[in-house]
């Protein structure tokens, strides 16, 4: 079987690596939006799925798609990636001194089968960082290309981070022991 994993992010390439099962990585060009009534977890699941099938079409036998997406809910909204550093600021400014969720749906596309789509959630405390401490990770960590304005693996997550619920690899975006019991299910490892 081969595995596909749908997505640009240098960090769900780098924890599908660390299964030690080979993989393609493709970028895969979907509409990202979702409808206004969704909320938490049924956001990011919305939108796996839409990458997932995006790019189904195109699949053989003997292939398996994995598409992904994620989300920071914070006080009954979605954060998700900034549009510039003044909405990055905006989005952590938010966040400290708070708890929030980091919701991940990962999908996974064969032809002939129905998607399957599993959701993980990860309750996030935040501890106090000051405006100039925010102003300085926006502007060396640029984090333009993450939900929430944030990667837990950088800076903000070793000075911020004081709590956590659940899975480490879901905040950055792959809960791959997930992943890999899906994987296990489907027979791809043994």
């Amino acid at each position: 079987m081969e595995i596909i994993l749908g997505s640009q992010s240098p960090r769900r390439r780098e924890l599908m690596a660390g299964l030690d099962l080979p993989f393609v990585a493709i970028s895969i060009d979907a509409d990202e939006s979702y409808p206004a009534h969704l909320r938490e977890g049924d956001i990011p699941y919305y939108i796996s799925r839409a990458k997932a099938q995006a790019y189904a079409p195109k699949l053989q036998g003997n292939q398996l798609l994995i598409t992904a997406d994620t989300i920071v809910w914070l006080d009954g909204k979605m954060l998700g990636k900034p549009h510039d550093e003044k909405d990055a600021i905006a989005m952590l400014k938010q966040l400290r001194n708070k708890t929030h969720q980091v919701y991940t749906a990962v999908t996974f596309a064969q032809k002939g089968y129905e998607l399957k789509t599993i959701v993980d959630c990860t309750d996030v405390t935040f501890g106090d960082l000051s405006d100039e401490e925010i102003a300085h990770y926006v502007a060396k960590y640029r984090p333009l290309d993450k939900a929430g304005a944030y990667g837990v693996q950088e800076w903000i997550g070793y000075v911020a981070c004081t709590g956590m619920r659940g899975s480490y690899f879901n905040v950055m975006g792959f809960p791959v022991h997930l992943v890999y019991q899906e994987l296990k299910k489907r027979g791809i490892i043994a």
